[in-house]
């Protein structure tokens, strides 16, 4: 696999295919999550004469984890900008899923958005971590991700559970299951999809090192509305109908949030949007990619 250098000097991982002088669409996955995860999008994508690239964001697939101190959203963002540059990336697609959307918006918000929630006192601020901002982006597809995790009297479509109550601890120690739409209801088909593409294991818990819980708490905090009302570029947010994490009501809540934003909702699928049914996420993902 190729790789970048990041502008913090991290060794960063990414999967090529298609079209060298096709139009760029990055892949970006989301928690524990790696480029290959996007297994279902790849041939597509390629068939319809993209230049596809999966990225593994760091301390995911094989991607180096980096310092201490460092396993922040804003640097998630920067990773995505630094990729963008080095391959020179121009009129390119990022198709984030779950964290991997907001990521995104962290890299939007450093290009403006960012001083605009500063300024609302938000929390969605992305602060200088780069300034490559939206420089070479054409659009942004958010693959069922709210904007802002914490529920509030102004957001109710956060992670189930999740308010002023617990905002310290829910996350503390992984991501607790909201024991909405259990893996078992999903069928045998949607199970193994996910089992493949994910490359996970029949069994067991998932355990998380001292980098992933510091992401993740800082992931469940964030409020990225303001980027999304910054944000200059098209937006298409896709929510799971069936997902675990968050009322599908979210994909038309941020979509409501700018004027060059759309949504939709997958019947029958749930937070791994792009692998439980991926035919209708590709039908979805092409149309709004060759709008």
């Amino acid at each position: 696999m190729p790789t970048i250098t990041s502008s913090d000097g991290i060794r960063l991982y990414y999967v090529e295919s298609g079209d060298p002088a096709g139009r760029p669409v990055v892949l970006i996955a989301g928690f524990k999550a790696a480029a290959t995860s996007w297994h279902y999008q790849v041939k597509p994508l390629t068939r319809a004469g993209y230049r596809v690239i999966a990225f593994d964001r760091r301390g995911h697939g094989l991607s180096e984890t980096g310092p201490d101190g460092g396993h922040t959203m804003d640097r998630h963002g920067a990773d995505i900008g630094d990729l963008v540059e080095q391959l020179g990336l121009d009129d390119a697609s990022l198709v984030g899923q779950s964290m991997g959307g907001n990521a995104i918006w962290a890299l939007l918000g450093s290009a403006g958005a960012a001083g605009a929630a500063g300024s609302a006192g938000a929390a969605g601020s992305a602060g200088a971590a780069h300034s490559t901002g939206a420089r070479g982006i054409r659009d942004v597809v958010i693959v069922d991700q709210t904007p802002k995790m914490l529920n509030s009297d102004d957001w109710a479509n956060g992670f189930y559970g999740y308010d002023a109550s617990n905002a310290d601890t829910l996350f503390a120690t992984g991501i607790p299951d909201p024991g909405r739409f259990p893996l078992k209801a999903k069928g045998l088909v949607r199970i193994a999809r996910v089992l493949r593409a994910m490359e996970l294991p029949k069994g067991g818990k998932p355990s998380f090192t001292a980098a992933e819980l510091e992401l993740l708490g800082d992931h469940a905090k964030r409020d990225w509305r303001p980027a999304i009302v910054a944000a200059g570029v098209p937006a298409f947010f896709i929510a799971g109908a069936e997902s675990e994490f968050w009322p599908a009501a979210h994909a038309a809540a941020s979509a409501e949030l700018n004027a060059l934003a759309r949504s939709t909702v997958i019947e029958h699928d749930g937070h791994a949007a792009n692998i439980e049914q991926p035919a209708r996420f590709n039908d979805e993902l092409l149309a709004f990619l060759a709008r």
